[in-house]
């Protein structure tokens, strides 16, 4: 059963929390095995060396596309906000100004990236013999990006009425599609780094159609041609909140150019390719703490919007202990299992060695990221976009990137990886004095628990 915005406020904060979390891990889990399949594939079926090659591109056309993931998160609070204080009409307006945003800006960088496509792709790492496999997989990719953008967008709009088995559905189409095509244009045909190229551009599309469907036919809010209209002070709303992720997402894209350069230069292509299975496994293996902190966002969102912070409260805290504990389980799992994980992605002995090091150090803290996470989500769907930005950019802006270009210095590639936990332990503890503060002051009248 989906969840009406309504119900946001009304039933048990756990009960919600399983029935916006558990959706959305499964999207995320679906999503995430996709690139990760899609990065099995490649260096199974074409060479390790393509490992680093996706490695070098992906971030490119994630940095693009998150354009629409920060408008709809963004957006997405400013839509929840406005559906707890029950002004539809805004939230419409909310959505319509929106696509356009995304439509606008996501088509603006595809063609800067098809006229710069050879500097772009050195910025990011392409270097040596990776330079000819990325052009192979980026050139199709590109088109991708307009439909990537949009679906990203919809689906945090989507997660914001509290259809979250929508959002869900929506982020296991391009999972199968990719998968069923990868194994037709790769293996079947042979066509290389281009066929993973169109099958990863052609589940983008059909993603596109299922959302495109679902606001047509599912959707409770109706647009119009007027909710198309630039609004401006909508417009700034949606920006203020949007920059948050889109920061996020820059600096992501900022970490991976550092990281891949630095990793070149200790050593070489082999390097890189061991990060690429890393920063996959960063994807798949944490996908229930991010399904919980997407299922938290909209449940914060809208009684934060309707002045019930008793509510605002608890689900803070149940969603910290539930994100938590699967996080050090995952963590486990990663201590004893991690040789055999690294196995499934490449018959290179060296990079299985290698891998298995560095995938060990980077989960190390683990166990400590839900207050992170679940703070800086807390701010954004409560519309504080400063402290959002703040605590949303600590763990890559300000300590990983300092860390990972002044560690290697000392301990070569082995300060890369040390770098990750002692990031992921410095950002938890900026959170955690601001989150415990807000709830000392903003929420402690409504709730007896304290971070």
């Amino acid at each position: 059963m989906a969840v009406s915005a309504q119900e946001l406020g009304s039933q048990s904060i756990k009960k919600l929390l399983v029935k916006q979390a558990v959706p959305a891990s499964v999207g995320i889990l679906f999503l995430s095995l996709n690139i990760l399949i899609d990065t099995i594939f490649v260096g199974q079926w074409i060479g390790s060396l393509a490992i680093a090659a996706v490695t070098v591109v992906l971030p490119i056309t994630f940095l693009i596309s998150s354009l629409g993931m920060a408008i709809g998160v963004g957006g997405g609070s400013v839509l929840s906000r406005a559906l707890g204080a029950k002004n539809k009409e805004k939230a419409e307006h909310v959505f319509g100004n929106q696509i356009m945003m995304t439509l606008v800006l996501s088509l603006f960088f595809m063609f800067a990236c098809m006229f710069f496509s050879t500097d772009i792709l050195f910025l990011f790492g392409a270097k040596g013999s990776i330079m000819e496999l990325a052009k192979a997989f980026f050139a199709p990719l590109i088109f991708s990006v307009p439909f990537l953008a949009l679906c990203m967008m919809g689906n945090n709009i989507i997660r914001a009425e509290g259809k979250a088995k929508f959002a869900m559905v929506a982020m296991i189409i391009p999972a199968f599609f990719n998968i069923a095509l990868d194994i037709l244009f790769i293996k079947i045909l042979g066509l290389g780094m281009f066929g993973a190229a169109m099958a990863t551009t052609i589940s983008y599309v059909m993603c596109f159609l299922f959302v495109l469907w679902f606001f047509v036919f599912k959707s409770e809010l109706t647009l119009k041609a007027p909710h198309f209209k630039w609004n401006l002070p909508i417009v700034k709303e949606i920006t203020g909140l949007s920059f948050v992720t889109f920061a996020r997402q820059s600096v992501i894209s900022i970490l991976a150019i550092i990281v891949n350069h630095t990793l070149y230069s200790y050593g070489g292509e082999s390097a890189i390719t061991v990060y690429g299975i890393v920063s996959r496994m960063l994807m798949f293996a944490l996908f229930p703490i991010l399904g919980i902190t997407q299922g938290f966002i909209p449940i914060a969102g809208y009684n934060y919007g309707a002045d019930n912070f008793k509510r605002v409260n608890e689900s803070i805290l149940v969603s910290i202990k539930y994100a938590a504990l699967l996080a050090t389980v995952i963590y486990l799992f990663i201590l004893f299992f991690a040789s055999e994980i690294v196995s499934v992605f490449t018959h290179d002995l060296q990079v299985n060695d290698d891998t298995t090091v560095a995938l060990r150090w980077v989960f190390a803290a683990s166990p400590v990221i839900a207050i992170q996470l679940i703070g800086a989500a807390y701010f954004q769907a409560a519309g504080k976009a400063r402290k959002a930005l703040l605590l949303t950019l600590s763990k890559q802006g300000f300590f990983l990137i300092p860390l990972v270009i002044i560690l290697p210095n000392f301990f070569g590639i082995f300060g890369v990886w040390v770098a990750f936990p002692i990031a992921d332990v410095c950002s938890t503890l900026l959170t955690a004095y601001f989150l415990k503060k807000e709830m000392n002051t903003k929420l402690i009248q409504t709730h007896d628990g304290i971070l």
